[in-house]
């Protein structure tokens, strides 16, 4: 049988175990989140003056280049369409189908102009707002700098972990692993520096709150890369081993923590543990040499 401690085997103390970070206060980041997009609500308002319509608006909106059109969507959609995502709206060449779709949905740009300026020139509530969506990133980020950092001290003189170490592309497996046909997104991969074998496939997340539904998509999901990944690795007779570095209060709420454990415990082949889950606190308890080699 597997002879290592299981992610199971830690429930009973799980809470330390998991690693919480420090989140800014409300109404402590308003300051800054009012900076961050006084000018892109300022842009936004000229246009909304500018434009004849709500249809004209979107399309004066898509002549603008980089971030300034993500963010100027985004405001659209606040004031003029609520019932569009900035995916479906982000996309130039749909633009016209958009229209077609949901244009007598947009709200009259008459009414646009009122319900902005019944609004504080520098919308204090939908900058706060923003900011939560632009600042929902850092904890994952966060988590996967400090994995890197304590993987490469414990381990950096026999192995190489590749990946972006806080924002960046993720690593595309069909890009590095030769013939893996799944489009599948990791965060990293760890291979040996010696020949530069591919050992480890990684994926890092950090649950600040998680439940329900999304919950249950989650687990699922994981399965899934799973499975292609431990079909790719028999098939091609490869020791990949999968890790899954999950963090935060998160793990503690509904079925997280027996779901990441299954995970484990589903995927033992030959009583060899292919599939590890851990917290930060976990790395120098569960992680070791053997393991990551694919060999015990």
């Amino acid at each position: 049988m597997v002879n290592k401690k299981l992610f199971q085997d830690y429930k009973i103390v799980a809470s330390k175990y998991i690693t919480s970070q420090e989140r800014p206060f409300y109404p402590d980041y308003l300051k800054d989140a009012v900076l961050l997009y006084k000018d892109i609500f300022g842009q936004f308002r000229e246009l909304v003056f500018q434009a004849g319509s709500s249809v004209q608006l979107l399309e004066l909106i898509q002549q603008e280049i980089g971030e300034n059109r993500i963010q100027l969507l985004r405001c659209f959609r606040k004031y003029v369409s609520p019932m569009t995502s900035v995916e479906m709206l982000k996309v130039k060449s749909k633009t016209a189908g958009v229209i077609a779709d949901f244009g007598e949905s947009f709200r009259e740009i008459e009414l646009v102009r009122i319900r902005l300026n019944e609004r504080d020139e520098y919308d204090e509530s939908l900058a706060a707002v923003f900011w939560e969506h632009h600042d929902r990133g850092t904890p994952g980020y966060i988590l996967t700098a400090n994995f890197f950092s304590q993987f490469e001290e414990s381990f950096g003189d026999i192995y190489e972990i590749l990946g972006p170490k806080e924002a960046g592309r993720d690593v595309q497996l069909q890009s590095v692993l030769p013939k893996f046909q799944n489009k599948i997104p990791a965060d990293f991969l760890i291979v040996r520096r010696e020949d530069h074998a591919p050992l480890v496939v990684g994926f890092a997340h950090y649950d600040s709150d998680r439940g329900g539904s999304q919950e249950d998509d989650r687990t699922g999901g994981n399965q899934d890369k799973v499975e292609k990944i431990m079909k790719y690795a028999a098939r091609r007779r490869v020791p990949l081993q999968i890790l899954f570095v999950n963090d935060g209060p998160g793990l503690l709420l509904g079925s997280m923590w027996d779901d990441y454990a299954r995970l484990e415990t589903d995927n033992i082949v030959d009583d060899e543990l292919r599939v590890m889950v851990i917290t930060l606190k976990m790395i120098n308890e569960r992680l070791d040499t053997n393991w990551l080699d694919g060999v015990g």
